[in-house]
């Protein structure tokens, strides 16, 4: 056969064998995601079993949860603060235009009580857990995992999910509503500090506005946001870090995973508790 007709066979065959791996590809992904989503779900039930039967038998790592909420404090607290305050002075730097063109400098706290109680402060928190937190978890679990520290804890007998996540699991819940009133004390007084000194807003009035539309249904679902996000930061961050394989790359690829899929569910969470918080809790006067 002449080389101008072995041209387009080959031709042919590439283009066949790479439809071959789009359409396993296809196929294999959709599988992946939902394995990945069952050892996630499995990790999360797990993990509160053991928070409810190591609580009724006092078995609770106390010194170890202390501990993981330092070195997690120490790496958002700083960080929480430099972002409340460009969230509170956005804030009001922009509704304050809008509100001084139709003479309503009197709602400028409104605006801080729905802006920065209500949206900003609760993904501000789980943007800076799933940015340095889960990055914190991932990476000191993946160089476990590589360095075969997790089969040796199971092969002692101990069960690495209940000594090593349950504890960052729970310092995560317990610095998730602090790191949510730093960031909506900040974001408030900066918020308020703007609205005053440039908007020319009065105090009185603003703090009037600002508790006649941020309720504590407000505050409790700020709160309850930041819980789940930091649940869910733990479960990623843990499930990435365990299954971490390859060396320092494969230590680089799960804190990366853990980073993107963390912003992502957060978002989608937010959407979804916002919805349910609207739903059954619509906006109104306190």
């Amino acid at each position: 056969m002449s080389a101008p007709a072995i041209a387009p066979l080959a031709e042919k065959k590439r283009g066949m064998s790479g439809l071959s791996r789009l359409a396993k590809y296809l196929t294999s992904k959709p599988a992946a995601s939902l394995a990945t989503s069952g050892r996630s779900a499995r990790l999360g039930g797990n993990v509160l079993r053991y928070c409810v039967t190591d609580t009724i038998a006092m078995k609770l790592p106390l010194r170890e949860v202390i501990e993981q909420m330092w070195i997690l404090l120490k790496v958002t607290a700083l960080p929480a603060l430099l972002m409340a305050v460009p969230i509170g002075a956005e804030v009001s730097v922009q509704v304050g235009g809008i509100m001084n063109q139709v003479g309503a400098n009197s709602l400028a706290g409104a605006a801080s009580g729905l802006g920065v109680v209500g949206q900003g402060a609760p993904m501000a928190a789980g943007l800076l857990m799933s940015g340095a937190a889960a990055s914190a978890i991932a990476s000191d679990l993946g160089a476990r995992s590589i360095r075969e520290e997790i089969e040796a804890i199971r092969v002692m007998g101990i069960d690495p999910v209940q000594r090593l996540v349950v504890p960052r699991f729970l310092a995560m819940i317990a610095i998730a509503p602090m790191l949510c009133i730093v960031i909506i004390a900040a974001g408030v007084a900066a918020g308020l500090t703007i609205s005053a000194n440039v908007n020319d807003v009065v105090p009185g009035s603003f703090w009037q506005s600002f508790g006649a539309f941020a309720t504590p249904t407000d505050l409790a679902f700020s709160v309850l946001k930041s819980v789940i996000f930091a649940a869910m930061v733990v479960l990623i961050a843990g499930l990435r870090g365990l299954e971490a394989k390859g060396g320092p790359t494969g230590v680089a690829n799960a804190v990366n995973a853990s980073v993107v899929l963390s912003v992502f569910c957060i978002f989608i969470a937010n959407l979804v508790v916002s919805q349910l918080q609207l739903m059954f809790f619509p906006a109104r006067l306190a």
